[in-house]
């Protein structure tokens, strides 16, 4: 304690202010909530481009028949995957989308619908 006492005794750094009055040059709230806003409205992928995405994936996975899938395909019911096969179509959508789906999601996720609506409310989806 006495060592950091002694150093923030002859350390100082001197900050020499560029703004003369700060309301002048401040942002309203309501432009930097717009602002925010805008950023993160621009950051989700477009639904009918995952969709795409998505039945591509399901489509290339090994153990699926390509001519069964479409956008409202059941895992299980539809395409005749187990849990195991289910967890691995998560993950190429994991490796596919660039994020990891959290353990907890990813048990909700049962057909290309939910899936689709999981990635794309996603702001990490890329």
């Amino acid at each position: 304690m006495a060592a950091r006492g002694a150093l923030l005794r002859y350390l100082r750094v001197n900050v020499n202010p560029t703004i003369r009055n700060p309301r002048e040059c401040a942002l309203p709230f309501t432009v930097l909530l717009r602002r925010f806003s805008e950023e993160v409205r621009g950051s989700f992928l477009d639904k009918s481009e995952v969709t795409d995405r998505v039945l591509s994936v399901v489509k290339n996975f090994q153990k699926v028949d390509p001519s069964k899938v479409s956008p409202k395909s059941h895992f299980q019911n539809d395409l005749g995957l187990d849990s195991l096969d289910t967890v691995e179509v998560v993950m190429a959508l994991e490796e596919e989308f660039g994020f990891e789906i959290p353990d907890t999601d990813a048990d909700k996720i049962h057909s290309i619908n939910l899936a689709v609506d999981f990635i794309a409310s996603h702001p990490q989806a890329k």
